[in-house]
């Protein structure tokens, strides 16, 4: 297959979150997620919520569960710290838990702010008890995504794909 060939890696992902059926999916904005997010809004058999903050998406993924229904979280590094506090429901209650995770702070970060939450970022994940796949080339995305939803999903685990710099592009606000 030629590289024009290739799908995009955000529509990988989205292929991947219909094949296993992710009915609800929750945001705040990031432009690493956005045209994920856009797809998630055009599909007719997803609902998309918009966050006003991240650790909403970890109860409402409690419900989607409970109601019958997957569910995953998408947000940025930077959010992570946001939802420690409420990392460890996935794990005390029992229910699968998939966030994706576009991660600032590596990979030639030009803002300064995002250094300490993205290099903690994994570190906090691990001690809440999360699981951790981490994606750096476009040729990684399908298959890593994959493997997360099927642990979450069918093994019942809290999964993060963390979606590193390298992968995303280096943001470079104001310079060319």
């Amino acid at each position: 297959m030629n590289a024009s060939a290739t799908p995009e890696w955000r529509d990988q992902i989205f292929e991947v979150l219909q094949d296993h059926d992710v009915k609800q999916v929750y945001h705040v904005p990031d432009a690493g997620h956005g045209r994920l997010i856009e797809a998630c809004q055009r599909s007719n058999s997803m609902r998309t919520l918009a966050l006003t903050t991240e650790e909403e998406g970890i109860p409402l993924a409690a419900g989607a569960w409970l109601g019958g229904q997957r569910s995953v979280l998408l947000m940025q590094s930077s959010g992570v710290g946001n939802t420690i506090n409420l990392m460890g429901m996935p794990k005390t209650l029992r229910f699968p838990f998939l966030t994706l995770i576009t991660m600032r702070g590596d990979w030639g970060e030009f803002n300064s702010w995002q250094y300490p939450m993205g290099q903690a970022t994994p570190k906090v994940l691990e001690a809440m008890g999360v699981l951790l796949y981490s994606v750096e080339t476009a040729d990684e995305v399908k298959t890593t995504v994959d493997a997360a939803a099927r642990s979450a999903f069918n093994g019942g685990q809290s999964v993060a794909v963390l979606l590193r710099q390298k992968l995303i592009g280096i943001k470079n606000f104001g310079k060319k």
